[in-house]
């Protein structure tokens, strides 16, 4: 499975999913520009010693992944959506797509995407946003339960 995360800009919340990464088995692949140095200690620091055992990729735009990757169907997390990820149905093809902190992805990439592949996470109205780091591990793991946790011990 896959995580893509578009222009990231908090080097903390990249190193918490490279950590996240590293024990679930999903690819983390990495839209520029990124908003920070991937050198950064607080990078370091929240991704500890778990980045080698992550696969982690760079990529200069989102057209380069998609080029790479033609075999991948992008899910676009988005307040602006109305199907729950628990109701998409993700399969070994799935990526999971998030925007930066700060501005989330842009709307001609989300209507881009078909309603099926524009996911929300539920929250009480009223309210922006979850924090990335965070949005990522729900998603990551309700992915990774429609897939019967495999390879977990």
């Amino acid at each position: 499975m896959n995580i893509v995360l578009f222009e990231p800009e908090i080097a903390p919340n990249t190193g918490n999913i490279i950590r996240l990464c590293a024990n679930t088995g999903f690819r983390l692949h990495l839209i520029e520009p990124l908003g920070f140095d991937m050198e950064e200690k607080k990078l370091r620091r929240a991704g500890l010693d778990y980045a080698e055992y992550a696969q982690v990729k760079r990529y200069t735009n989102l057209e380069a992944f998609k080029a790479e990757h033609p075999e991948l169907k992008l899910f676009a997390f988005t307040t602006k959506a109305s199907q729950f990820h628990t109701e998409a149905q993700y399969d070994s093809k799935s990526a999971l797509l998030f925007g930066p902190e700060t501005r989330g992805l842009p709307d001609e990439l989300i209507q881009s995407l078909p309603d099926d592949q524009r996911i929300r996470l539920p929250m009480l109205p009223e309210r922006r946003s979850l924090n990335l780091s965070n949005a990522v591990a729900i998603a990551t793991y309700e992915c990774w339960r429609q897939f019967g946790f495999a390879n977990a011990t």
